[in-house]
């Protein structure tokens, strides 16, 4: 069974957020740290992931991810709560063995319901 993450991104001043989705964290992210992927987040430097959460349906990933994208202002918030110091998650992905979540949420799988 695959596994598909909504994910946020923000650059070192912590200005732009950006949200995707994708099936391969690890790999995703790679690609914007090593500007792999020209357009928005190429162009202003956003490369640190400070937010992702896992889903077993694309579907619910999709609607996360739009859920998110409509939030605006919402968005720092919730980074804030989950992720109060904004430090950059990344180096979690690489490692075999992770230990607890820096939060509740972060790296939970959902299974639907979008909170």
């Amino acid at each position: 069974m695959k596994t598909f993450y909504v994910y946020m991104l923000t650059n070192r001043s912590h200005v732009v957020l950006y949200i995707g989705i994708t099936n391969s964290l690890v790999r995703r992210v790679y690609q914007h740290q090593h500007s792999e992927i020209s357009g928005f987040t190429k162009g202003y430097n956003v490369n640190r992931l400070v937010y992702y959460e896992s889903f077993n349906d694309p579907r619910d990933a999709i609607s996360r991810e739009k859920e998110l994208k409509g939030w605006r202002s919402k968005k720092n918030a919730l980074v804030e709560t989950l992720n109060p110091k904004w430090a950059e998650l990344s180096g979690m992905l690489y490692q075999p063995a992770r230990g607890p979540s820096p939060s509740p949420r972060l790296g939970m799988e959902r299974s639907g319901s979008a909170a």
